[in-house]
């Protein structure tokens, strides 16, 4: 065999190995009980008057109530749970409720990205969860495009509406179960947060 057919051998046979290595690879990062399967789920739109998906991963509780705060354009912020999941993480549900008499954007309640593929508009991706003990602060999570794992209001909240809403964050120290949700301009809600699964 000369050096040239042995050189084109050699280049067939590395691009075989980078092939098999990125299909092992991809397949290894397929969902594997670390959330990716939730990312492949569709996000709830938050719709609570006639919406097709609920605002949360489940249903809210909308009888139970943890917080309850008030901000400008008179909106309400509910908190109705704070649960600790299995797999690290803190799942925060509630309504929000417009009893202003114009329709609300949610300013402010977006995430802070400023590539534009990634905005999160009308969500509450811009929320935290505040862990004053450990002195932390943690930010909604994302999914693996960059979304964030929480509810996008989809449209503008009409007067006199609310619609509930989720977020998922990263979940504080097993010991700590005392946080407070921040988002925008509206008043730290203090949670209480349930126990894991």
């Amino acid at each position: 065999m000369n050096f040239r057919g042995a050189m084109k051998t050699r280049r067939g046979m590395t691009v075989v190995a980078l092939a098999a290595g990125l299909v092992l690879t991809t397949a290894g990062c397929g969902g594997g009980g670390d959330g990716g399967d939730d990312a492949k789920k569709p996000r709830p739109t938050g719709e609570e008057d006639g919406g097709k998906n609920g605002g949360s991963p489940e249903d809210v509780d909308s009888g139970k109530v943890l917080a309850e705060v008030k901000g400008g354009e008179d909106i309400t912020l509910t908190v109705n749970s704070a649960r600790r999941e299995s797999g690290g993480f803190v799942t925060v549900t509630g309504k929000v409720t417009n009893g202003g008499g114009k329709v609300w954007v949610a300013p402010g309640w977006e995430g802070s990205e400023s590539e534009l593929a990634l905005r999160n508009k009308l969500s509450v991706a811009g929320a935290k969860l505040v862990d004053k003990k450990g002195k932390k602060r943690y930010l909604v999570l994302r999914d693996t495009e960059g979304h964030c794992l929480c509810t996008s209001f989809g449209q503008p909240i009409q007067a006199g509406k609310s619609k509930t809403w989720y977020a998922q964050f990263p979940a504080p120290p097993d010991d700590n179960n005392e946080v407070e949700f921040q988002i925008a301009d509206m008043p730290p809600a203090g949670v209480q947060i349930s126990g894991g699964e």
